[in-house]
């Protein structure tokens, strides 16, 4: 089968071809699995992570991606829940410990990093952690959903944002501009503010509702109950506290932070930016629950992500986009 592997770590500034596309077994369902004929996979900020060595596989060389949707190929003798041909997908999460707390478990096993994941023509994951595709999306609406969308979920609740209050989004990318939708069909009568870097970013913060779009060192309108910051550097936490009212959380939905700028730390100041039991949580990867609830949600609210596509062969040059900045919505590998 065709698939794009990762054989080292290496900056994407320096080389920007780390996948290369190879002819890689076909893998076989052990117990409790099945087999996915992969049709495409989503593209995320943590394969960045992962190439450039925030977030280490275990092993090389292997298969990355992991918002993955496709057809059932073949059973395990002991697989249940599925038949062949299903539409299914696969998240992040690719086995742990089955409770509420398998996200934070020392068992948790990452899709496209500790195993093979989607950016190939084939994949194998257990039963328990494949999920049936709600049919009102096309499988490139799919699979944003099964990170972007069900992190940014995770974030969202993890904020406790109670109808009516005033939610900033800092940094607009894939998990963000769903979160925004998220927000207007759960907390109808709460105003989003979005802060981004790029120009195009806020103008499509904008032309999707929100409330106000700027620069993440401008200052907010008003200050806001809660914050969620999906950006992989620092001064954006600096510049979210700052905006938060007395009690405010800040929800940081990053797998790693970049050093590059590590030094805005220096500028926290305890009365402005922590003071008035201002709130710090950290999301740390996604559970099955998330994806069992969030993926029917997602199809009563009419959420839909803005998708870029490209072909498998061009995955570098889509994580070099992605790296670059100025994203519009979601990216995904065209791969069946």
């Amino acid at each position: 089968m065709r698939a794009m592997i990762l054989r080292q770590v290496s900056s994407l500034s320096e080389n920007q071809q780390p996948l290369e596309l190879v002819d890689w077994p076909k893998p076989e369902p052990a117990a409790g699995e099945i087999r996915v004929r992969v049709s495409v996979c989503g593209v995320c900020h943590t394969e960045l992570d992962e190439i450039e060595g925030r977030t280490i596989p275990p092993r090389f060389p292997v298969v990355l991606g992991h918002q993955v949707v496709g057809r059932v190929d073949a059973l395990a003798p002991d697989a249940t829940g599925f038949g062949e041909g299903d539409r299914v997908g696969v998240g992040w999460i690719h086995s742990s410990s089955g409770d509420d707390r398998e996200n934070l478990s020392d068992a948790f096993c990452a899709t496209g990093r500790d195993v093979d994941g989607g950016y190939a023509e084939y994949m194998t994951v257990p039963t328990a952690y494949a999920y049936p595709i709600p049919s009102c999306f096309q499988d490139h609406e799919a699979a944003p959903l099964l990170c972007a969308g069900a992190i940014g979920y995770r974030a969202l609740r993890l904020t406790g944002l109670v109808d009516g209050e005033w939610l900033g989004l800092m940094g607009f990318g894939g998990s963000a501009h769903l979160v925004l939708q998220m927000v207007q069909s759960q907390f109808p009568r709460s105003q989003v503010f979005v802060f981004a870097r790029d120009p195009s970013e806020r103008e499509f913060a904008r032309s999707l509702g929100a409330a106000w779009a700027g620069d993440i060192h401008e200052p907010a309108p008003q200050q806001l109950h809660a914050v969620i910051d999906t950006t992989p550097v620092w001064s954006p936490v600096v510049a979210s506290l700052a905006r938060l009212r007395p009690g405010g959380r800040l929800v940081i939905n990053a797998i790693r932070k970049q050093d590059a700028d590590k030094s805005a730390l220096l500028d926290l100041n305890y009365h402005d930016h922590l003071w008035m039991e201002r709130e710090i949580k950290t999301v740390a990867n996604i559970s099955g629950r998330d994806l069992r609830e969030f993926l029917p949600l997602a199809a009563e609210a009419g959420i839909r992500p803005h998708v870029t596509s490209f072909p498998l062969e061009a995955a570098n040059q889509a994580l070099l986009e992605l790296k670059q900045g100025g994203i519009r919505g979601a990216k995904v590998l065209t791969i069946e």
